[in-house]
């Protein structure tokens, strides 16, 4: 790797250490492509990227940044998992490491909030950021949804009343 393509690698880490949401670090040692290939596609459709960098360029690109709590973590053969939003990268990252022993989850930083092994899974098993804003909509929703029932509902149990009156009038 020339001079110039580091300086260039170096400047798109500092742009992603900037902009993600969440950054996870992992272990890939042992995986063969097939498995890494099936990890970048999992991660993309989720809306997550994977990167392998040389920890040294990338323990570079983490100065001054936000996550740079990570750092000690660039040990051995690393990727990078991040994300926009802070619940992606982990979810895929934790799904694929229950499946492949040999990927190993070592920690990550969520904003200046360092992470280690059981906070990434913690942040897994929250719901995704589509998950929370259809559950608020579904909260919205109902309370008018309940309103449109009780403002209809006394009229239909009036009309229930007035017609078993009328039922028992023409019995008696």
């Amino acid at each position: 790797m020339e001079r110039a393509e580091k300086k260039e690698l170096i400047g798109v880490l500092q742009q992603v250490f900037q902009t993600t949401g969440v950054v996870v670090v992992a272990h890939y040692s042992g995986l063969t492509v097939a498995q890494m290939q099936k990890l970048r596609k999992e991660m993309k459709q989720a809306g997550a990227t994977v990167k392998v960098a040389k920890n040294r360029l990338a323990k570079i690109a983490l100065d001054g940044t936000d996550v740079a709590t990570i750092a000690p973590l660039l040990k051995g053969p690393t990727l990078l998992a991040y994300s926009s939003d802070p619940v992606a990268a982990p979810k895929v990252a934790v799904d694929f490491a229950k499946g492949n022993e040999k990927f190993v989850i070592l920690g990550g930083a969520m904003g200046k909030t360092a992470l280690n092994s059981d906070g990434v899974k913690a942040l897994a098993t929250m719901p995704s950021l589509d998950e929370l804003r259809a559950k608020i909509v579904g909260l919205v929703q109902a309370p008018a949804t309940k309103l449109a029932q009780l403002t209809t509902a006394p009229a239909a149990k009036l009309a229930r009343v007035f017609g078993a009156y009328a039922k028992r009038d023409e019995a008696a």
